[in-house]
């Protein structure tokens, strides 16, 4: 379950919790890191996520707050 250190069920639990806001995310396909940030491949499009995040849902997900979860949102990219 883990890809380069980085618990993808974690990744899948925010995607879900972002498609209650905007179901347009879809699910997730793929992920490849690049220093401190995330690219997560969706059926719908790309976003961006912070490693500390990932973690942050992984360890302590009652700590990921909605401006987190609206900072996530913000990064996303839709298949055109």
């Amino acid at each position: 379950m883990f890809k380069s250190n980085l618990p993808v069920y974690a990744i899948v639990e925010l995607l879900m919790l972002l498609a209650n806001i905007d179901q347009s995310i879809g699910s997730y396909k793929d992920h490849s890191i690049k220093d401190d940030e995330v690219k997560v491949k969706t059926t719908g499009g790309i976003l961006y996520f912070p490693k500390n995040i990932i973690m942050q849902q992984f360890e302590n997900p009652e700590l990921v707050s909605a401006d987190d979860l609206n900072d996530l949102i913000n990064t996303f990219k839709p298949i055109r």
